[in-house]
């Protein structure tokens, strides 16, 4: 029997309800993936919109679940991840030139595999077994991609995105826990949960239930993961000259950190700290340098320690380190610093790229490594311990807990963001030495050579205001000190193998079969009726 159209109903072709809307056209998707990358950027500081980085991968998230197939999906990911990293690390364009495209689009490729999770769990109409999986997996994910880009010679752990939770308390707590890499998996399971409320219309229960369950996850690290216990103070004075480069640059930054260090004297400091590179010469080779050093100490009555940037007096090389001096002379510590800058401080495979110093501010010659962590007792009857970090060092978080485990009371961080200073850059480095006093329960002093400088208490909260780029000047900071030991510096990177764990099963259900999407618009044969 036919209809008054004259179709055979049971050949008419079959509507699914739930049917993706009509897709944009391929060359639309790779811009706006780029431009949906780019906007974490704005979680971090200088904007600082802290809350943004919960809703910022959102975007992304919807984009890539409407890719038509998984190449697209990598693909969506990839172009995102350039946009992030371009985003994140614009301020190094001036000194890396086109290194910073052809670095964006290189380590953009760890997205790929991100892109085929994300469409895999939410792509489509996603049942409730691919949602409640992708609440996990896609904050998993996202977590191994910053473990591999944290490796130093991909460029180091910049822009984690847990890193923009520096000044939120409950962050700081979770930090405490499971560093930096507990607060991005919790982030990112925000941003899923969103995005399924956005998406799915028969999944929203699900949605909801992710967003409660990080809301307990926090609720349980603001009022059950207690701050460290105080156990005494100490007196750290900063001393941030605000001189870098110009004629005779490294005599004019020691004259003015050394001017600045004779007026501290009288104030009952316990250490006195400079930034990374104030010094120009190796003392160990200039009995007059060490000389003056020595005086300066013996003026404040308390220990110096120095960042030295120059050529070792006893090896061939330069070398970045830290040298402790006392009024009865130096003590013989010395910290060279281990993780280098990719082309700041040494350039990756010089007979292949060292064309970058004609383009950039490329290191023209290659910095040394030291080999080993250096914890240094101060002299003066106190017993307190510093474990000090050279600039780049404090970005990651195995380095500080490794010297908390070896006895550090203090971490000092000796930085120069000179290069950088009228960009995102100072206010970024400033803020990690937060995360780093939270996970170690330890107190941070972030000293740099031209701002930020700012100190930070055992809890991560800062103490006392930070001083900005255009000062020349010299503070003091009672920091409170602590023997509590976190979480995080007792067990270490726990979330990265429980990531590991949840995208290895997934692959596993994947190859199964058990998380396999249907087919659309696919459909059994319509049974005949008698009438039909």
């Amino acid at each position: 029997m036919r209809n008054p159209s004259g179709a055979d109903p049971a050949r008419a072709p079959v509507r699914d309800a739930a049917r993706t809307p009509r897709r944009m056209p391929g060359w639309a998707r790779s811009p706006l993936a780029v431009v949906c990358g780019a906007l974490p950027a704005l979680a971090f500081p200088a904007p600082g919109l802290w809350w943004w980085a919960y809703v910022c991968l959102v975007p992304w998230l919807l984009l890539v679940r409407t890719a038509p197939g998984a190449r697209r999906a990598a693909l969506d990911g990839w172009c995102g991840g350039v946009g992030f990293l371009l985003a994140v690390h614009h301020w190094l364009l001036p000194s890396v030139h086109v290194f910073l495209l052809v670095m964006a689009v290189l380590l953009g490729l760890l997205w790929l595999p991100w892109g085929v999770l994300v469409r895999a769990l939410l792509g489509g109409a996603p049942s409730p077994r691919r949602a409640a999986t992708a609440l996990v997996a896609v904050p998993s994910g996202w977590l191994l991609i910053e473990l591999v880009r944290s490796w130093e010679g991909l460029g180091g752990p910049w822009g984690l995105l847990g890193a923009s939770q520096w000044d939120v308390p409950v962050a700081l707590r979770l930090a405490s826990v499971g560093g930096v890499w507990l607060v991005s998996l919790l982030v990112v399971a925000v941003n899923t949960a969103v995005a399924l409320l956005l998406a799915a219309r028969g999944l929203r229960s699900v949605g909801v239930a992710g967003l409660a369950a990080c809301a307990l996850v926090a609720a349980t690290a603001a009022w059950g993961v207690g701050a460290p216990r105080p156990a005494g103070s100490v007196r750290v004075a900063m001393v941030q000259p605000g001189v870098y480069d110009g004629p005779e640059g490294a005599a004019r930054r020691l004259d003015r950190a050394a001017e600045l260090t004779r007026g501290l004297a009288g104030q009952r400091l316990d250490l006195v700290v400079w930034g990374e590179s104030g010094v120009g010469r190796d003392p160990a080779g200039d009995p007059a340098l060490t000389a003056r050093l020595t005086a300066l100490a013996r003026t404040v009555d308390a220990p110096l320690l120095v960042n030295v940037d120059a050529r070792r007096a006893d090896r061939p090389g330069i070398y970045k380190s830290a040298l402790l001096f006392t009024p009865d002379g130096p003590t013989g510590d010395r910290y060279d610093k281990m993780r280098l800058v990719p082309f700041g401080e040494y350039v990756p495979a010089r007979g292949l790229l060292g064309w970058a110093t004609s383009v950039g501010k490329a290191a023209e010659e290659d910095r040394r490594r030291g080999t080993a962590p250096v914890v240094m007792r101060l002299p003066n009857g106190a017993g307190l311990t510093v474990g000090p970090l050279v600039c780049f060092e404090s970005a990651f978080p195995d380095m500080s807990r490794r010297l908390v485990r070896d006895g550090a009371d203090l971490i000092v961080v000796q930085s120069a963001t000179s290069t950088f200073q009228h960009s995102w850059a100072p206010a970024q480095h400033a803020s990690l030495a937060a995360l780093r006093a939270a996970e170690t329960g330890r107190p941070v002093a972030h000293v740099t050579l031209t701002g930020i400088s700012a100190a930070y208490g055992p809890d991560g909260r800062r103490v006392g205001a930070p001083v900005a780029t255009d000062a020349s000047t010299a503070v003091v900071r009672e920091l409170p000190l602590s023997g509590t030991t976190t979480v995080y510096a007792r067990w270490g990177d726990w979330p990265l193998y429980g990531a590991f764990v949840v995208v290895g099963a997934v692959c596993a259900a994947a190859g199964a079969g058990v998380l396999r999407r249907p087919a659309p618009g696919r459909r059994g044969r319509r049974a005949r009726t008698g009438r039909g």
